[in-house]
C-alpha cells in the first residue's frame, strides 16, 4: 500500500512536473541544470526526464536514510530505486513522441531512454543526443525488451457524452467522405460521357472520311477508265472529252481573251430543227390523256409523305426534278448534296457529293440515265447512273465564273443548257459535255437566276436578276423577245406544254405570257410584297399550274381570257414559310414540294397511283 502511494506521489510529482515547469529544473533540486526551451516537444520531455530522474534519486535516497548529503545507500535500495524509474520512466515520458515507447533504446553514455525511430532521425540530422548535446551515434544506442503496453483510453471515452461526441465527430467525418466520394464519381462519369462523345464523334469522323475515300477511289477509277484517247485520236475528233471535263478545244484563247468554242452545227441545228417539227405535229394532235388526275382529286390532295433526305445542320430543299418514267425524284439541296430518291420503295438510291456549295438546280437527262447539278460553286456536274441505282460524277464542267443558277434539258435528250449570274449561259452537247457555245449578253449586266427549254425546243426562255424575262432563238443564240414588269429577280420559269403560254415567278408574284402576242395576259399576286414566290410549274400535260412561295397553290388553266381558278391551297408544313420548289408527278398524280427543311414532302391521294402512305 505504502508502495503505491508512493508511485501515485512519484506519478503526480512528475506529471506536474513536466506540465507546470516544462524545460525547467525540479523546485528541489538545488543544483538545477541550465535548460534552453527547445521548438522540439521531445528535447523538452528529456529534459524533463532528467530533471524528473535528479528528483527521483533525491526523494528515493531520502525515504531510503540517506539525508541528502551524499551518504552510502544500499544495494537493494539501488536496485529497487532502479527497477521503479526504469519503469515509471518507460510509462510517463521514455519517448520523444509523448506516447509509450514501440521501440525503445538506451544511450550508452548518457542512460537517457529514447523512441528508436525517433532518435535515429535526430542523429542522422544532427549526430549528437537531443538533450546532453554530447556527439551519439548509432552504435551508442541499446534496445530493451517491454511488455506490449495497452494504450490508455483516450479522455473523450471516459463518459457517455464524450463517446457521443466521439461517434458524432465519426458520423461526420463519414458523412463528409461519402460526399466527397459522390463529388468525385458524378466528375467520374462527367469525364467518361465526355470520353464517349468523343469516342463517338472521331468514329462518326472516320467513317466519314472512309465513305469520302471510298467515293474518290470510284471516281478515280472511272476518270482512269475514261482517259484521253492518243493525240493521233484527238486530231481526228474534236469532241473528245478529257475525264476531268476539260476539252482540248476549250484550252485555245481568242483575240479577245475568250475560249474559243466550237459552235452549234449545222447538223446540230437540223436535228433541233426536226425534234421541233415532229413535236409541233405532235401538239396539234395532243388530248389531255385520260389518265390524268382529275380536279376533284387534286382538291381533295393531302400530304402523303415526308422523306428526310438532305443534312440538317445545313436544312434547306433548292431544287427538284422528276423521272416520269422510272418514278424517280432528283433533289438539290443547301447541304451541297444532290439526292436520287425512288419514290415507289421510299429509298434513297444515291446521294451525289462533290459540289462544295450548295446546288441550285438539278435534272434528269432521262434517255442518257444522267443527272446534271448546277452548284454555286460555278462548277455543273454530270451524274452518270449505274446498274445498281448509285450515279457516279462523270465530267466537271468549270465554264462559267459565277453561281450556277439553273439547268434544263433540250427535248432531244442529247443537249442542255446552263444559265449563270457571270451574265452567260452555255449550250452543252450531253455526250461529250463539251461547250459548244457560251453567250454572253453585252447589253445588260444583269446575271441569270432561272432558265427553261420551251416545249419544241428552238426557244430558250431566261430570267435575270435584273426582273427580266429573255426570249432566245437556239439556234441563232440570237435575243428575239423581252418581256418586263417584275419586280424583284426572275426566280423560275415554265413553258405549258401547248407551247402559248410562259410563266415567271419573281418578288411580286407570278406573270402569265403569251407567245403568240407577247404580252402579259394575266398576274398572280398571292402573297405580300416581302415574300417572293420560288417557284412556278406547269404539269405535263399544260392542265394544273402550280406556285409555291410561302405556301403552295394549285390553279386550274384556262385561256387567255378565262379565269385561272385557284382550286387548292397547301399549307407550308415545313414551318419555314418558304417553298423553294414545285413539281407535278407522272399525270399530275402526286405533286413534289421542296423547302427550307430537310424534308421532301409529297401531296396526293393515299393510295393513289401506288404511293407509299408511310411517312417519317
Amino acid at each position: 500500500m505504502e508502495t503505491s502511494v508512493c508511485i501515485g506521489k512519484i506519478l503526480g510529482k512528475a506529471f506536474d512536473y513536466i506540465i507546470r515547469d516544462k524545460g525547467k529544473g525540479p523546485v528541489e533540486d538545488q543544483n538545477p541544470v541550465p535548460v534552453e526551451p527547445d521548438d522540439n516537444d521531445g528535447d523538452v520531455v528529456m529534459v524533463a526526464v532528467v530533471g524528473f530522474k535528479r528528483w527521483w534519486q533525491r526523494w528515493w535516497c531520502g525515504n531510503s536514510g540517506d539525508d541528502g548529503g551524499g551518504g552510502e545507500v544500499d544495494d537493494g535500495s539501488k536496485c529497487c530505486s532502479s527497477y521503479l524509474f526504469h519503469h515509471l520512466l518507460f510509462y510517463v515520458v521514455a519517448t520523444v513522441s509523448g506516447e509509450a515507447p514501440e521501440e525503445p533504446v538506451v544511450s550508452k553514455s548518457s542512460g537517457l531512454l529514447f523512441e528508436k525511430r525517433l532518435i535515429e532521425r535526430h542523429i542522422l540530422d544532427y549526430g549528437k543526443c537531443p538533450v546532453t548535446g554530447e556527439t551519439l551515434t548509432m552504435e551508442d544506442l541499446v534496445p530493451i525488451k517491454t511488455g506490449k503496453v495497452v494504450k490508455p483510453r483516450p479522455v473523450q471515452a471516459a463518459s457517455i457524452p464524450g463517446m457521443l461526441g466521439m461517434f458524432q465527430n465519426e458520423w461526420d467525418a463519414l458523412v463528409l467522405s461519402a460526399f466527397a466520394s459522390e463529388q468525385q464519381l458524378h466528375t467520374t462519369r462527367q469525364e467518361l460521357s465526355h470520353c464517349l462523345y468523343q469516342h463517338d464523334s472521331a468514329c462518326r469522323v472516320i467513317a466519314r472520311l472512309k465513305k469520302e475515300l471510298d467515293e474518290a477511289r470510284t471516281m478515280l477509277a472511272h476518270l482512269e477508265r475514261q482517259a484521253p484517247m492518243p493525240a493521233s485520236t484527238i486530231v481526228t475528233s474534236n469532241s473528245s472529252a478529257l475525264s476531268n471535263g476539260k476539252r482540248a478545244a476549250e484550252d485555245e484563247l481568242g483575240p479577245d481573251g475568250k475560249k474559243i468554242r466550237p459552235g452549234i452545227s449545222a447538223s446540230i441545228i437540223t436535228e433541233l430543227t426536226d425534234c421541233n417539227a415532229s413535236l409541233s405535229q405532235l401538239r396539234k394532235k395532243r388530248q389531255i390523256p385520260p389518265t390524268l388526275a382529275p380536279l376533284d382529286a387534286v382538291e381533295r390532295y393531302t400530304q402523303l409523305n415526308s422523306y428526310p433526305l438532305h443534312k440538317t445542320n445545313k436544312a434547306g430543299i433548292l431544287s427538284i426534278d422528276i423521272h416520269q418514267s422510272k418514278d424517280l425524284i432528283a433533289t438539290g439541296g443547301v447541304d451541297t448534296n444532290a439526292v436520287v430518291f425512288n419514290r415507289s420503295s421510299g429509298e434513297i438510291l444515291s446521294t451525289l457529293s462533290g459540289h462544295s456549295k450548295k446546288v441550285s438546280s438539278v435534272k434528269f437527262v432521262a434517255d442518257a440515265e444522267l443527272v446534271v447539278t448546277g452548284s454555286a460553286d460555278k462548277t455543273v456536274r454530270v451524274w452518270q447512273g449505274s446498274e445498281n441505282g448509285n450515279y457516279d460524277c462523270k465530267h466537271v464542267l468549270r465554264d462559267h465564273t459565277a453561281e450556277v443558277q439553273a439547268v434544263t434539258v433540250h427535248a432531244t435528250n442529247n443537249y442542255f443548257v446552263t444559265a449563270s449570274l457571270d451574265n452567260s449561259w452555255c449550250f452543252y452537247d450531253i455526250s461529250s459535255c463539251l461547250c459548244l457555245t457560251q453567250v454572253e449578253d453585252s447589253s445588260a449586266s444583269e446575271g441569270y437566276t432561272s432558265a427553261a427549254f420551251h416545249p419544241d425546243g428552238l426557244i430558250l426562255g431566261t430570267g435575270t436578276s435584273g426582273a427580266v424575262v429573255k426570249i432566245w432563238d437556239v439556234k441563232s443564240q440570237a435575243n428575239v423577245a423581252r418581256f418586263d414588269g417584275h419586280v424583284g429577280a426572275v426566280t423560275a420559269i415554265s413553258f405549258s406544254e401547248n407551247g402559248y403560254f410562259l410563266a415567271t415567278a419573281a418578288q411580286d408574284g407570278v406573270k402569265l405570257w403569251d407567245l403568240r402576242k407577247l404580252r402579259n395576259f394575266r398576274t398572280f399576286s398571292p402573297y405580300d410584297e416581302n415574300t417572293p414566290t420560288q417557284s412556278v410549274e406547269f404539269d405535263h400535260s399544260g392542265s394544273y399550274l402550280a406556285i409555291g412561295g410561302s405556301d403552295i397553290r394549285v390553279y386550274q388553266v384556262a385561256s387567255v381570257k378565262a379565269d385561272w381558278n385557284c382550286i387548292k391551297t397547301f399549307p407550308d408544313l415545313s414551318g419555314t414559310g418558304k417553298i423553294n420548289s414545285v413539281r407535278f408527278g407522272t399525270d399530275a398524280k402526286y405533286i413534289a414540294v421542296g423547302s427550307m427543311d430537310r424534308n421532301l414532302r409529297l401531296f396526293g391521294l393515299p393510295g393513289e397511283d401506288g404511293a407509299l402512305e408511310s411517312g417519317s
